[in-house]
């Protein structure tokens, strides 16, 4: 029987599926062990070596565990019942499995035994991160990272995960094996020598991927900030929004984009800028709670820089921040909460949150007629814009009558860009 490899999700045709883990406890008194019969095939579904859950195991239990590869025995002193390792499993499954960003499990481990880090990258969503060292089991895989598959392996097609040839559990084997050399001296063509070039590249590249990923989030910070800056120094910023997003990625900072985005597009004229750079800001907070958080603290800075010309007109720039869907309404709802000197001072945010009540008010009011309004009242809805009056010192509420075209060309899909 299979299971869902996320068993939080319940859905049926959920397709990432393993095996029901199978135990059977044998022998007795002190000699009682749990043998996990189907353990190769239930981490072949995960993509791990046999090893890992078992000592995870081991290590949740505070119990020895041995290692048969030959035969394909994993042991887990002790008498455990299935269910309750298959519970176990998930913790397994969620800490060393599951991609933190889109909890797909199609994730591979990077062990670096040199600098005791194991960097965590994911083949589904592209995300790349470190694990947290901190777990018991960390110290075991540093010792005994997974084996590459040799040619041999791949023609056989047996997975890598399995580290299927180790008996003996504190002998780690070799972190980069030389395995593509022998495929070097094999051809001299101008093919083959492209092709290694390309390989040598790619390996210095990822070299440096994971030596930028082992730096401190201010540092990573720093350097997506100094990437962004010299776009908009080169005038080169208004095209290089995918290129901003994949350094972002890249960096594991991506949250954190629309602040640095913020600090750098944004000034006195924000308004028309929220126009003009709506396509970068919306490849970060598109379906993104954390970095709307975050384009939120980026706002506050900026009308702390430019507190003359923008604290009158904090409600209407939060508008236009709505509008051109780069803020969602709970998000702002949940911001208006609570007064925050994250970003700006005590005094400042309270009074940037005064500014902004007339719009947060207009914002529930909004939601409590759209959920029992006619169909014409919603499409009324649709035109009502916070407008501000510089001579009331207030906002009001007016209806605008705007063209059909011009609402077509505010509704972006971030799918087709």
């Amino acid at each position: 029987m299979s299971v869902n490899v996320n068993r939080s999700v319940s859905d049926q045709f959920y397709r990432y599926k393993m095996p029901r883990l199978i135990a059977k406890v044998e022998g007795k008194g002190n000699g009682i062990k749990t043998v996990i019969v189907n353990m190769v095939d239930v981490a072949k579904a995960l993509n791990r070596p046999p090893t890992y859950p078992t000592k995870f195991f081991g290590c949740e239990l505070g119990a020895q565990t041995q290692f048969d590869a030959k035969n394909d025995r994993y042991i887990v002193n002790g008498s455990h019942d299935a269910n309750k390792l298959q519970d176990m499993l998930d913790g397994f499954i969620r800490k060393f499995v599951l991609c933190p960003e889109c909890d797909n499990p199609e994730t591979d481990l990077h062990v670096n035994p040199k600098k005791q880090t194991i960097g965590n990258s994911c083949k589904a969503c592209g995300y790349r991160g470190m694990l947290d060292t901190r777990h018991k089991l960390c110290t075991f895989i540093l010792k005994n990272p997974e084996k590459k598959l040799d040619h041999k392996d791949k023609e056989n097609g047996s997975s890598g995960g399995e580290a299927g040839s180790r008996s003996d559990i504190d002998a780690p084997d070799a972190v980069d094996g030389d395995d593509d050399d022998e495929d070097w001296a094999e051809e001299t063509t101008e093919e083959a020598q492209r092709r290694r070039m390309e390989e040598i590249s790619d390996h210095a590249k990822n070299l440096t991927l994971s030596e930028d990923l082992e730096k401190t989030l201010e540092e990573r910070v720093n350097m997506f900030y100094n990437f962004v800056k010299e776009k908009k120094e080169d005038s080169s910023i208004d095209s290089a929004d995918k290129d901003i997003l994949a350094e972002a990625e890249r960096l594991d900072v991506k949250a954190m984009g629309p602040l640095i985005l913020s600090e750098l597009l944004f000034d006195q004229n924000i308004r028309e800028q929220i126009k003009k750079y709506k396509r970068h800001f919306l490849r970060f907070c598109h379906n993104n709670k954390k970095a709307q958080k975050y384009l939120l603290g980026g706002f506050e800075c900026v009308v702390k820089l430019h507190q003359s010309q923008l604290l009158p007109r904090v409600a209407i720039v939060l508008k236009d921040l709505y509008d051109s869907d780069l803020l969602e309404e709970d998000v702002i709802l949940t911001w208006a909460e609570k007064v925050s000197k994250k970003y700006v001072s005590k005094e400042l945010a309270k009074e940037i949150h005064a500014k902004a009540a007339p719009f947060v008010k207009w914002l529930k009011e909004a939601e409590e007629e759209s959920d029992g309004g006619s169909e014409d009242e919603k499409e009324d809805e649709d035109n009502v814009e916070v407008v501000y009056s510089s001579s009331a010192r207030e906002l009001k509420v007016e209806t605008v009558v705007s063209e059909k075209a011009d609402k077509d060309e505010d509704d972006l899909d971030i799918d087709a860009i």
